[in-house]
């Protein structure tokens, strides 16, 4: 397309969009602070591998240091760029950015949770752009790798969907569609704080569970017990959701009302959910976690303030309660402190 594009975070997403960028033609700059991984990418060039064979590629690319950033002052401005960092960084990466961006450049948070207005604070709303990746599913298993355990969604689901704060559709966000769906399928949508927020139910419900429990997404979905207190946790964030306005979309093609019906007794909304969850566990790679179980693994700090912790928070502004969720961010806390915590039966102790 003709854009200079920074990746801000060349971690398991942003290394997964931005290879793909990459590998069809794109002008594309990773910034990064795990020094073994720009220098393995700088050297050997970005390995991507997936469920299939065809998923596996080496793409060349150039990557730099958090220190190095500064050599951008030197070069054309940024059109675009992409940040995907943990939530707890995002105002920092943004300030790094800032300063070489085009004087129409933009940044897209490419991120879970809702960091638009932490960006907007720094930046400005019209330099801003949010871009959801729903079920693109991927880990780093070493320097200069990435791996996508899920399978390639294309029709069957969107994976990204691309909207500006305010609403409309506009080129640019078309642009960066196009940019992501180089990956997986992709749309421009004018309801971004839904998509946010039901992805945050996505979010919110099934990665502190495999951070608190300690098991991967496929041995959580086997489980009668730790299913119920997924569908408590997604009808938590729902009810909030709706009592701050959101318009939600669409879980796994389920309507969201069904998770609040489940709780009230219906026992079909039950199973459909249920269902749902299993037959999502059997796809892909059966040790998979979602990026707070992959936290865990690594001794890193966890996005639940973000996550769960915003569910919270916002509960408590509308009146609402919200006892299953404040139980899996102390939960996750005290494991974060204590790995050896970590187990079925401190989540399975949530229900009510």
């Amino acid at each position: 397309m003709g854009k200079k594009i920074a990746i801000v975070g060349a971690g398991a997403v942003g290394s997964k969009v931005g290879g793909h960028m990459l590998a069809n033609g794109e002008d594309v700059t990773f910034i990064d602070g795990w020094p073994d991984h720009v220098e393995k990418i700088n050297k050997d060039g970005l390995y991507m591998t997936g469920n299939t064979p065809e998923e596996e590629m080496t793409v060349q690319g150039r990557a730099l240091h958090l220190t190095d950033v500064q050599e951008l002052a030197k070069e054309d401005p940024i059109d675009i760029a992409f940040v995907s960092m943990k939530s707890y960084d995002t105002e920092w990466a943004t300030q790094l950015i800032k300063p070489y961006l085009a004087p129409d450049g933009f940044i897209v948070s490419l991120q879970n949770c809702m960091n638009e207005e932490f960006i907007a604070a720094i930046v400005g709303w019209g330099k801003v752009m949010g871009t959801i990746a729903a079920k693109i599913s991927v880990q780093m298993p070493g320097p200069g790798h990435v791996h996508r355990n899920g399978p390639i969604m294309g029709n069957s689901h969107t994976v990204f969907r691309v909207g500006e704060p305010h609403g409309r559709i506009t080129p640019r966000a078309e642009e960066v569609a196009q940019l992501c769906g180089y990956c997986d399928s992709y749309l421009v949508t004018t309801n971004l704080w839904g998509e946010r927020w039901t992805k945050l139910v996505m979010n919110s419900s099934s990665n502190p569970m495999a951070a608190a429990s300690g098991l991967s997404s496929t041995a959580i979905s086997e489980d009668a017990d730790l299913r119920k207190v997924k569908i408590h946790l997604a009808a938590e964030a729902i009810e909030v959701g709706r009592a701050a306005g959101f318009n939600l979309e669409k879980l796994h093609g389920i309507d969201c009302g069904q998770w609040t019906k489940a709780l009230d007794g219906d026992k079909a909304a039950y199973a459909e959910i249920e269902e749902d969850y299993i037959e999502m566990g059997k796809k892909g790679n059966p040790d998979g976690r979602p990026s707070m179980g992959q936290d865990m693994q690594k001794g890193r700090r966890t996005e639940i303030d973000f996550m769960n912790g915003l569910v919270c928070m916002k509960a408590r502004e509308f009146g609402l309660k919200t006892p299953v969720n404040d139980g899996i961010v102390e939960a996750v806390k005290m494991v974060e402190k204590d790995p050896s915590k970590a187990t079925p039966d401190l989540v399975k102790g949530l229900l009510p």
